[in-house]
């Protein structure tokens, strides 16, 4: 099982030097109290925004605080692509607040800079591009501003896979190398009103028993109100189970609204096989989710490590809001965990996995990159694989309670996984 060539581009360090004749950016604003921001672009690649903390050291040393943008992920077929021209990182930086304000720009041009990348020779191993600080502009006569920036790549091969149709129809999955497609894995999806007690191992069905989402006097009374019993469990070529997903908390509208909130979540645990009985799982991770009604009508998701520790002390590795309209990506990454809560406690170090989500409506058949330091076996990369169902099907689970599914969810009346 080899992996793809992938590369990251890193673009980190980012401060800002301001000369003292720089003037406020607007009324109220001033440059030594509110921060500043730039926009990188590369052609073909959607623009970034970072934040650029302000650097008070004389001279040219390596400032004190700094901070790094998402950067850019290169895969094969970019790389041929990009391998025969230069590629220029475009870097505008702006003073003033990110964002616009009926429809006009919140922050004030400062000056550009550019940085050449030559992708030519691609090394397996890190190339520094860029280290220190630039001018912004060309003006020689008078003070400028001045940006610092690190810009380098570091290969980061990846294994990829892609669902033969979608989760919900038991597809297989294939891992992609090249032009090269071979089956890996095959999933089941079943979608069972009563499947729990057959599905799950007893200390987790007493969890949940205890009340995620709350308990119903009969099922006839939330019949149409409710999304549970769902699972794709996930088989090697032998037909082995080697990871499940499995939806421990009923998606369930709000009362009032019929629309599954952020107070009141659904979740998966994704489970791995635990001992010799093929009856037995061990939770590895659990994904909630749910509808977001602003900015955007999104679906809002949080995944956590499960540890020895319990369900309730799971690690947050990943969390955030993709559009229902558009879909997006799950990503599991250090470099965009931009809240500090969950950097705190994290033990991501770089990129872990990605994968695809369609939005509402359309044929979805999730391609899911997975870092190689990361897959130790096909049980690791089942893993994430079974993560990557759970998200997609969490599109499906938080539809508005208004809209008809799709038949393949809806609950059958066929026995369990055995």
């Amino acid at each position: 099982m080899d992996p793809c060539p992938f590369v990251r581009l890193i673009i980190e360090s980012l401060a800002l030097k301001l000369p003292l004749a720089t003037k406020p950016a607007g009324s109220g604003v001033h440059p030594s109290t509110t921060p500043c921001f730039c926009k990188l672009r590369i052609k073909g690649f959607p623009s970034q925004t970072a934040l650029l903390p302000l650097c008070s050291n004389s001279g040219d040393f390596t400032p004190d605080s700094a901070t790094s943008a998402t950067g850019f992920h290169l895969d094969a077929t970019v790389l041929r692509r990009l391998s025969s021209k230069p590629v220029t990182l475009h870097v505008s930086v702006y003073t003033g607040r990110m964002g616009s304000t009926c429809g006009v720009s919140g922050g004030k041009l400062l000056g550009r800079v550019r940085v050449n990348v030559n992708l030519q020779n691609a090394e397996p191993r890190s190339v520094v591009f860029q280290n220190g600080w630039l001018k912004l502009g060309s003006q020689q006569a008078k003070p400028t501003a001045r940006l610092h920036l690190v810009v380098r790549y570091e290969p980061d091969p990846r294994f990829v896979f892609q669902f033969g149709g979608e989760p919900e129809c038991s597809p297989v999955v294939f891992q992609i190398q090249g032009n090269i497609r071979q089956p890996v894995f095959s999933c089941r999806f079943s979608a069972q009103r009563n499947s729990r007690t057959r599905s799950l191992p007893s200390d987790i069905n007493r969890n949940k028993s205890r009340g995620w989402g709350g308990t119903f006097s009969s099922d006839k009374e939330r019949a149409g109100r409710e999304r549970k019993g769902w699972m794709v469990m996930i088989y090697d070529l032998s037909g082995s189970p080697v990871a499940a997903a499995s939806m421990i908390t009923p998606f369930v509208p709000s009362p009032g609204c019929d629309r599954v909130s952020r107070s009141n979540p659904g979740s998966w645990l994704i489970l791995r096989p635990h001992g010799f009985s093929v009856s037995s799982w061990k939770p590895w991770g659990r994904l909630e989710a749910w509808r977001e009604r602003s900015p955007m009508d999104g679906l809002g998701y949080r995944f956590d490590l499960v540890t020895d520790n319990g369900l309730s002390n799971g690690i947050p590795i990943a969390e955030g809001t993709m559009s229902v309209k558009s879909g997006g990506q799950f990503c599991i990454d250090s470099r965009i965990m931009r809240d500090s809560a969950l950097n705190s406690r994290s033990p991501v170090k770089g990129f872990v996995m990605g994968s695809t989500v369609e939005g509402e409506g359309k044929v979805s058949k999730p391609v899911v990159q997975i870092g190689m330091q990361h897959v130790t076996c096909m049980a690791d990369a089942a893993l994430f694989v079974a993560l990557s169902a759970a998200i997609d099907l969490s599109m499906d689970a938080c539809r508005l309670f208004s809209s008809k599914l799709r038949k393949e969810l809806c609950h059958c009346e066929e026995d369990g996984f055995s």
